[in-house]
């Protein structure tokens, strides 16, 4: 049997922000320089951090409340950040550059991320109760993926504030996005089609974290909800193939190691903990962090031997995987 992946703590930063440290993202390399740290926090400002010292190479200013998400293009070379000011700004990682402002209404952006391709930047659309997807050539809004009502519900009837959507995933292949909301369902689409497929049911809480595993043709997603629980999907079948559970609190974050044998989470009750997904336990569980953990990444590449953590202690926290 493979052996499990362990943790080792590598370096902490206290104050990294100066609020509530709340997403986080690796970039990943490009010719000239290693893959870099993305944060965003309460503050209003997007944090760039060069690994293992965690230097700080930047601070990006320009949102005007606290920044929710952060997501890198695969390309390495553009970034975009979201805060609840619901602006997008898409930037030059290097320079900074401000390379596009993506304007959408009040409590409409939350979590983000490219596809695998680059070709798109998927936004979850928080009260909108959909998936914005907008084109990287053009940075015009190309579709909307909606959720549809509960059947006999009336436009006007308050249902959308349940499905009000909090986080988002893209498939390996690019084929599939996957959302979570307020009320625990999770949503799937086929992109090509702009077509809603079905619901994933199980969580009953709100469901901030998706990822999915990322073996090319996986149809394994990874959902976090405030339950307290991981649930493993077939994205396809609908069916849950695993559930892990061992948070005290709320699960805040899941991310998968890039060689899918790994999950961490991070949580309301201050740990980051490491799963295995073949034993559905936790095999470490790591107390670096004096308040909730909002976010965990893998960096990108092999194995994915870093592991970062951010928290509402304003630190970040950057693991050895070995």
């Amino acid at each position: 049997m493979a052996k499990s992946m362990k943790l080792a703590g590598l370096k902490s930063v206290a104050n990294a922000h100066d609020e509530s440290v709340w997403t986080a993202t690796w970039v990943p390399a490009t010719g000239s320089r290693p893959p870099l740290l993305l944060t965003g926090s309460l503050d209003e400002t997007v944090k760039v951090w060069r690994p293992d010292e965690l230097d700080l190479v930047r601070t990006n200013t320009g949102h005007c409340l606290g920044v929710v998400s952060v997501a890198a293009h695969p390309s390495g070379v553009i970034a975009a950040s979201a805060a609840l000011d619901s602006f997008v700004r898409v930037f030059d990682v290097d320079t900074n550059a401000t390379i596009a402002t993506l304007e959408s209404p009040p409590s409409e952006v939350w979590q983000m991320q490219f596809d695998p391709k680059g070709t798109t930047l998927a936004v979850a659309g928080g009260g909108s109760a959909s998936i914005k997807l907008w084109d990287t050539a053009t940075w015009r809004l190309v579709a909307t993926l909606s959720i549809p009502r509960p059947e006999g519900s009336k436009p006007s009837e308050k249902s959308g504030s349940k499905k009000f959507v909090l986080s988002v995933a893209w498939s390996p292949d690019g084929r599939r996005l996957a959302c979570g909301s307020m009320d625990g369902t999770i949503s799937v689409f086929d992109v090509a089609r702009a077509k809603f497929l079905h619901h994933l049911e199980g969580h009953y809480m709100p469901v901030r974290s998706l990822v999915f595993s990322p073996e090319h043709d996986s149809r394994k997603l990874y959902s976090a909800s405030d339950d307290g629980h991981v649930h493993i999907h077939d994205v396809e079948g609908k069916a849950i193939i695993g559930a892990m559970s061992g948070h005290t609190g709320w699960v805040l974050s899941v991310d998968v190691s890039p060689d899918g044998e790994a999950i961490a989470t991070g949580s309301s009750d201050k740990t980051v903990r490491l799963w295995d997904f073949k034993m559905r336990a936790a095999i470490q569980v790591m107390s670096n962090h004096t308040d909730q953990v909002w976010a965990v990444a893998f960096r990108p590449g092999g194995r994915g031997d870093r592991l970062a953590s951010v928290s509402d202690d304003k630190s970040i926290s950057l693991y050895h995987c070995s």
